[in-house]
């Protein structure tokens, strides 16, 4: 009997993804890509995988969302005490994938975060839902809670103490923005001979390009 799991495959029909065509920039070339996504109303075109890991190499992943792009990188925040946010005050190297399938598009970036300035922060926390602002209060990201009850009586003690709406930035929340090292595009394409275009960042601060076998 064949594993339903080992049948399960996806024919890739994107357009090539050639060197000639590629802005210089991998800023640029990834923003342009965005462009397309949001244009084919990908579901979420701003999440991606976030991959941390310990000093002694150990991984952990989760599905964040893209906040900010800029010159500096790709910018999103989080409780700082949480396990990506332990993990990269002692390890800042991380690593981003974005998936977009509807586009049979994938673009994994390599590079080190460093956290945003606080008033960066603070913009960004008050332009959030009030309900997301009372849940930053609420939530002590990855650590145990006993139950949803307690989860919930502490939502209520936060509507209570900040009754008012204006709600502060926490201490411990904030943002963090990557500097590419690395950025791959990478192009799904007929009988799985994909195309793969690495982005280098060089000391001068140009971009080397190269392809990768697929």
């Amino acid at each position: 009997m064949s594993d339903p799991i080992a049948d399960l495959r996806q024919e890739y029909a994107g357009t090539p993804l050639l060197e000639e065509a590629v802005h210089p920039d991998a800023i640029a070339q990834f923003r342009a890509w965005f462009e397309e996504a949001l244009s084919a109303a990908v579901l979420e075109p701003n999440a991606m995988t976030v991959a941390t890991a310990t000093p002694d190499g150990r991984p952990s992943a989760r599905v964040v969302l893209l906040k900010g792009l800029d010159d500096r990188g790709f910018s999103f925040y989080t409780d700082y005490e949480s396990r990506k946010g332990r993990e990269l005050d002692a390890n800042p190297h991380i690593a981003l994938t974005f998936f977009w399938p509807e586009l049979s598009r994938q673009v994994r970036v390599n590079g080190v975060a460093t956290r945003l300035p606080r008033e960066e922060s603070e913009a960004y926390f008050r332009s959030r839902p009030l309900a997301s602002r009372y849940s930053a209060w609420t939530s002590h990201q990855s650590q145990p809670v006993a139950s949803r009850a307690e989860l919930e009586e502490r939502l209520r003690e936060a509507r209570d103490r900040f009754a008012e709406g204006d709600v502060p930035l926490p201490d411990r929340w904030g943002g963090y923005v990557v500097a590419p090292e690395t950025i791959e595009f990478w192009q799904g394409r007929p009988g799985r001979l994909h195309d793969r275009l690495l982005y280098t960042r060089l000391p001068s601060g140009d971009w080397q390009i190269e392809r990768l076998s697929p």
